[in-house]
């Protein structure tokens, strides 16, 4: 199993010329050891925990899937990538999806991968700033300019009566390094980034503050989806690769494997498992993919359809939806929940 990082320039070279590795021909069942290409908005693979657990522990090996990892720029990269046929499943955002959705691709949110929401406000320890409402007039810097983060912070601040271009600006500027520096120049006044970001930032001897609003740490991150289409023709696709994810979920969260992981995760990013920022960055994310106790119940992936209509009703309001979609129901589903957790 293997992974590549791909800027969106060379994605969408990619996407004009076709590559035939990531393509599936005629087969419409799964094969042993399949090949699989499964696009992913960042490179960290922390972020993506369970899914290196699981190659590392040869549960997707034992699922009959070769899978290879690609790291594209942001949600909507990814929806492109699926959309073109050269991804087969990826990792995007909840707006995003509804995005695609209101512009009548079939795509299909299968996994909630961090029931806890993965993105967050942070400001500088030392700042004014107190809640997203003291932003009015300021910068706020996000890592792409149509990634998940942005229709998260959209819907905050749609809630306040304020609009980007109008009461504050988006300003992309990578994550990491490069949000560092903009911090340290205060190119921004405030971050609107994921787990990963504030560990890195935190790793740079930047002291920050969440003022994300409590009703919105709800708002669940991104998943695992794929299109329709795509789950017709491969039905063997998603409880193989989700009943995967679940052992490799379960296995992380003995804490007596957390070195194992760490070593997982180092080799599906080896730079990324050098930082002293690494341990940390893992107990954040594995906080954030735990779901809360009320739904624990429910498995791994479960997805409150409570928590879509609060994203959805959000999204209309900040504009980013221009209009209610007419089913919402048909932008997710868990019927392969029972399955995995099984």
């Amino acid at each position: 199993m293997t992974t590549r990082t791909l800027s969106r320039r060379t994605f969408g070279q990619l996407a004009v010329g076709g590559f035939a590795a990531a393509t599936l021909g005629a087969p419409s069942i799964l094969r042993a050891q399949t090949a699989i290409t499964f696009a992913v908005p960042n490179p960290s693979a922390l972020t993506w925990l369970p899914y290196w657990v699981a190659v590392g522990e040869g549960y997707f090996a034992e699922e009959g899937l070769d899978l290879r990892l690609e790291a594209i720029d942001g949600s909507s990269a990814v929806l492109q990538a699926m959309t073109a046929g050269q991804a087969q499943i990826g990792a995007p955002g909840p707006g995003p999806t509804l995005g695609a959705r209101a512009r009548g691709v079939d795509v299909k949110f299968i996994y909630n991968l961090y029931p806890k929401s993965v993105f967050g406000i942070l400001v500088k320890d030392e700042s004014t700033f107190q809640t997203p409402s003291d932003l009015a007039g300021s910068v706020i810097g996000v890592g792409t300019a149509d990634g998940a983060e942005v229709s998260f912070t959209s819907a905050i601040m749609a809630d306040l009566g304020m609009a980007p271009g109008t009461d504050f600006t988006y300003l992309p500027i990578g994550d990491g390094g490069t949000a560092a520096v903009a911090f340290l120049r205060d190119d921004v006044a405030a971050y609107a980034g994921a787990v990963s970001d504030a560990a890195i930032l935190a790793s740079r001897g930047m002291n920050l503050r969440e003022i994300t609003p409590e009703a919105y740490l709800g708002f669940f991150g991104n998943g695992i989806a794929m299109l329709e289409s795509q789950i017709a023709a491969m039905p063997d696709l998603a409880p193989k690769f989700g009943r995967a994810l679940v052992r490799g979920t379960r296995f992380a969260m003995d804490p007596a494997n957390k070195d194992t992981c760490l070593a997982h995760c180092a080799t599906g990013n080896p730079q990324e498992g050098e930082q002293d920022y690494a341990a940390s960055l893992f107990d954040g994310v594995m906080n954030r993919m735990t779901p809360t106790d009320a739904f624990m119940p429910q498995g791994f992936g479960y997805q409150p359809p409570e928590h879509w209509q609060a994203i959805h009703d959000s999204a209309v309001a900040s504009g980013a939806l221009s209009a209610p979609l007419d089913d919402l129901s048909a932008t997710y589903t868990n019927e392969f929940v029972a399955g995995w957790n099984a």
